[in-house]
């Protein structure tokens, strides 16, 4: 996600063809997010409420008949959502609240679905069945075929999920014999007081509604449920996870480094990541989680390299190994686990980490553009990720593919990659200057970051990249932060927030666009910040591509 070299192709944009408060804007929103690193180097940020976890745990509350005073701040949380205008969130809440909705609010299944890569299609479906079976809100349908329940290739939270639901279904469907003592005891391995396995709070509510039904398990549910209690946030309401810290701040020392921050402060994040690698070599997403995943372990790679390769060259080349060992037999990258599907967003976040090695990870960049490419639709956009922005990818994937020397070649995958995307892109600005989720949607302002750094390296005139900063712009607050609707998913296609992350890709975006403008506009004076005592380096830092 680091900027670009800015090549002869590329030239340098006028800073008078952007606002004139670009550079002041930039500063606010830098400062903002510097005042966010802690001492340790860490930026946290928890997760807010979500309608799905605030549902499963009311009807577990219910169930249960226990902790009457989170039950009513669980049901006053909901009660905000009976008219939401997301359908799903809509649904919830009023199953949560008052029983089997009605037929008309049930959902679009296949639509739900189109949201998801193809290949999590039938565990997706079987987990919306299972949700809606808790909620009193199922329509009449059948147990799901095996393949929903199948654990083959996955990775530790789809396999402790799938069983989950496993369960949860047959004790609906009166077929107890779908369920043996290995699920039990998967199930119950996740259990202990006062601890979220992995940080995950999905897992952890349908854990204990999955065993709940069975006796001999009581103990576990009450512990369970107070362990929830422990996450209900001031608005009443349950998160997805715990939080998102390991992946926020790495993002956020890219954002930094790239907007001009001080080095030693980008150094401090570095060195947070550096206590956070997994005995694997990668890092997860929270360092309440083990499980590495090739996103987090991919951007800590950049960061790593940008505040100083030799200086954590061991620390690299361990994270280089770890990608290197999920990397499938297509040369494309899975999120968790070697074995399971390539994604395409994946293979980009690793393609932009192993080209900080230059000549020696070549072949396996290249090879690596070429699965990219063939996974690109002819609109320019990409399969499902993580992010409800189709843009998310495009972004990322045009980085990657401008790293290769060959992007300057006539047809070769990388130039494919970088020409569609850029169309993409222009065709789908919308006339307030930003873009939006989805084609014909509502311009916000992370869909907008991500355009925007799409621009900043390809395009000859700049007159949609100023347009776009000129609507960032009217999404700043007066603090320097970010308003944007949220645009991470998981699981995939449910959403969920974490604001900052709109303050990280902003910055981020407007820091690849500094470094395309002319200097004069490129930097503006930092705000003074000393939370962090500067380090001595064996090197200055550098804007290194």
């Amino acid at each position: 996600m680091r900027p670009a070299s800015i090549t002869a192709g590329a030239p340098r944009w006028p800073s008078v063809a952007f606002p004139a408060d670009l550079a002041p804007a930039t500063a606010r929103l830098r400062a903002h997010l510097l005042s966010r690193v802690g001492p340790d180097g860490a930026v946290r940020d928890p997760c807010h409420s979500r309608v799905l976890e605030s549902a499963l745990l009311l009807a577990l509350l219910n169930r249960t008949q226990s902790e009457p005073a989170g039950r009513n701040r669980l049901a006053a949380y909901l009660a905000g959502y009976r008219d939401s205008s997301n359908p799903l969130d809509r649904l919830l809440a009023r199953a949560a609240l008052d029983g089997r909705p009605a037929a008309a609010d049930l959902p679009d299944i296949e639509l739900f679905l189109r949201h998801v890569p193809d290949f999590t299609g039938p565990r997706k479906r079987a987990l919306l069945h299972a949700v809606l079976v808790l909620l009193g809100a199922a329509p009449d349908a059948a147990i799901p075929a095996a393949e929903a329940f199948d654990l083959r290739g996955l990775h530790t939270w789809a396999r402790v999920q799938v069983t989950a639901v496993k369960a949860v279904l047959a004790h609906a469907h009166r077929k107890p014999h779908l369920i043996d003592a290995h699920d039990l005891e998967l199930l119950r391995s996740t259990q202990r007081p006062g601890t979220v396995w992995e940080g995950n709070l999905l897992i952890h509510l349908s854990v204990l509604h999955a065993l709940a039904p069975l006796s001999g398990h009581q103990h576990l549910i009450t512990e369970g449920i107070g362990t929830a209690l422990q996450y209900q946030r001031p608005d009443g309401g349950i998160p997805f996870i715990c939080d998102e810290d390991t992946w926020l701040t790495a993002t956020a020392g890219l954002a930094l480094h790239a907007a001009g921050a001080p080095a030693p402060v980008v150094d401090a994040i570095a060195e947070r990541l550096l206590r956070l690698q997994q005995p694997c070599g990668g890092w997860s997403y929270t360092e309440h989680a083990q499980l590495a995943d090739v996103d987090c372990t991919s951007a800590a790679v950049e960061l790593l390299h940008v505040t100083g390769p030799d200086i954590h060259r061991a620390a690299i080349s361990r994270a280089v190994g770890a990608l290197h060992a999920l990397r499938g037999p297509d040369h494309g990258f899975p999120t968790y686990r070697a074995g399971a599907p390539s994604e395409a967003c994946m293979t980009a976040a690793a393609v932009n980490a192993l080209s900080t090695q230059g000549h020696n990870q070549h072949a396996a960049v290249e090879a690596s553009l070429g699965h990219l490419a063939s996974q690109q639709h002819p609109d320019g956009s990409f399969p499902p990720d993580w992010s409800s922005s189709r843009l998310h990818t495009v972004f990322r994937a045009t980085l990657a593919a401008l790293r290769h020397p060959s992007h300057a070649t006539p047809d070769s995958p990388a130039q494919h990659i970088t020409r569609r995307a850029t169309r993409l892109v222009l065709d789908t600005q919308n006339p307030d200057g930003g873009w939006g989720q989805q084609h014909g949607q509502a311009s916000d302002a992370v869909s907008t970051a991500y355009a925007l750094i799409t621009l900043s390296s390809h395009t000859a005139e700049p007159g949609p990249a100023a347009r776009g900063a000129a609507h960032i712009l009217t999404r700043q607050r007066t603090d320097g932060s970010i308003d944007s609707i949220p645009d991470s998913i998981g699981p995939r296609p449910f959403g969920f927030t974490v604001p900052a992350l709109a303050d990280t890709f902003t910055l981020l975006a407007l820091g690849h666009l500094s470094h395309r403008l002319t200097p004069a506009a490129a930097r503006a004076p930092l705000q003074p910040h000393s939370t962090l005592a500067p380090r001595h380096r064996s090197e200055a830092v550098t804007n290194r591509p």
